[in-house]
């Protein structure tokens, strides 16, 4: 059967841990992929329903057209990671044949889906498991994580990742045959606009995410003790929540000003964690943003800066190619050179003019391969070849 692709509307579902709204408990960088991309969907006339698990209460409710299910976690005596999984499976089943869902997409975190069979096709979406990020950060991993990330990959009825490079590797580390379709995560840039009217400084270096060793912000502490010696004026903020270090158990922060100067400690500035919606402002008024993690799968944080015309210094890892043209949409630098790292960043924070250029190239990348549309219309195009199939 053909399929008129404009007049062709999908019923879709999306299984997910986080999501950004405030009765959901979480949220990061894989949640606000899925509500952008759901949010055009809908925009495109096709129906969405996301299901977020593990959640403190059972409840549905509407948002911008999207109808949102939370399923509360349960406790077993035994064998809770299997008996959960089997629940979730009886609770999205009963919906998806009482509203005829065509497709459900799901996360590669923690092979939630293995051990699940829906009656529709089930894609997985390579954000990045926890078998990639332990091998990226090279520290061990819990072996039940691997067999079901693995077994929920194996029995996927298709496989997207949002870059090259973390579906590549991911096929290495579980042995993955199956081709794999790219399709990067998109972006609503009319979310990420600088007024006119708002007040750079050009001497602050901005870092936003988790305070967390894999985003490099151990390496930061370094990298601002070598620009401090040179720049004097050169303020590093740090917004977002501090995290225990996976192997000291000690709090990031902490070990961050343990490693920072006596003059580094001077001009370093803890926001803290914020509101989604706050973090606009402080990537507006800063002069550079950096980005130095160690890993991620296509981070939506590179998207936003970008997006806002800023010019970055991030980490040359993997995937950081297929985002940004070193030299052009900004630098790409391996945060282990703490010299050189900082080097490129006293340059733009000394260069108001190379900072606009490289801002406005970032921009324009943004607009030219990364907006919601274009990737919404990949991902569009995907899941009518898939549901063909069905």
């Amino acid at each position: 059967m053909e399929f008129n692709f404009k007049n062709f509307s999908m019923n879709i579902a999306f299984l997910t841990s986080e999501y950004p709204h405030s009765k959901i408990s979480q949220s990061a960088g894989i949640g606000t992929s899925i509500k952008n991309l759901a949010t055009e969907l809908v925009k495109k006339k096709h129906k969405v329903v996301i299901f977020v698990y593990s959640q403190n209460i059972n409840e549905t409710f509407q948002d911008e057209g999207i109808t949102i299910y939370k399923i509360a976690h349960r406790k077993y005596v035994v064998l809770g990671w299997y008996l959960y999984r089997k629940h979730l499976q009886n609770y999205m089943n009963k919906i998806i044949e009482r509203d005829n869902i065509q497709l459900v997409e799901a996360p590669d975190w923690t092979g939630i889906t293995a051990f699940m069979k829906f009656k529709c096709p089930l894609v997985i979406k390579l954000h990045g498991s926890d078998t990639y990020f332990c091998n990226l950060e090279n520290r061990p991993q819990k072996t039940k994580n691997f067999w079901f990330e693995k077994i929920a990959l194996k029995k996927a009825d298709s496989i997207v990742s949002v870059s090259k490079f973390t579906g590549v590797k991911t096929a290495k580390l579980f042995g993955l045959r199956e081709k794999m379709t790219v399709i990067e995560n998109g972006i609503d840039i009319t979310k990420f606009t600088i007024s006119d009217r708002k007040i750079i400084d050009s001497n602050i270096i901005l870092y936003f995410g988790s305070i967390i060793r894999k985003k490099g912000v151990l390496e930061l502490a370094d990298i601002f003790n070598e620009i401090i010696k040179t720049n004097p004026k050169a303020i590093l903020k740090l917004v977002g929540k501090d995290v225990k270090d996976i192997i000291t158990n000690k709090s990031t922060k902490t070990l961050f000003l343990e490693r920072s100067s006596i003059e580094a400690k001077k001009n370093i500035q803890f926001v803290g964690e914020v509101p989604y919606e706050s973090i606009q402002h402080h990537v507006s008024t800063a002069g550079v943003v950096v980005l130095p993690s160690f890993a991620e799968a296509f981070p939506m944080t590179w998207l936003e800066a970008m997006a806002m015309g800023k010019a970055m210094v991030t980490s040359n890892v993997g995937w950081a190619s297929e985002i940004i043209d070193d030299g052009i949409e900004g630098f790409l630098v391996n945060p282990i050179d703490h010299v050189n790292f900082a080097k490129k960043i006293v340059l733009l924070l000394e260069n108001i003019e190379m900072q606009k250029k490289i801002g406005i190239a970032a921009k324009n990348k943004v607009e030219q391969k990364f907006i919601i549309k274009i990737c919404a219309d990949r991902n569009i195009e995907f899941y009518k070849s898939l549901i063909e199939k069905n």
